[in-house]
């Protein structure tokens, strides 16, 4: 499978609902950086009540 970004091969795949995206490493990085920069990723561990150690 190819990464949703670029040409080359993904290094990760998700499906949900019968959609697959695939991302390749560096891409996936890219994401996360991305996630971990909005205030979204703070919301998610706030419901799930995630506390870093």
């Amino acid at each position: 499978m190819r990464c949703h970004y670029c040409d080359s091969n993904a290094d990760l795949s998700v499906e949900k609902d019968g959609v697959r995206v695939a991302l390749c490493e560096d891409h996936f990085q890219d994401r996360l950086d991305e996630l971990a920069d909005s205030d979204a990723l703070a919301e998610l561990r706030e419901q799930l009540d995630i506390d870093r150690a």
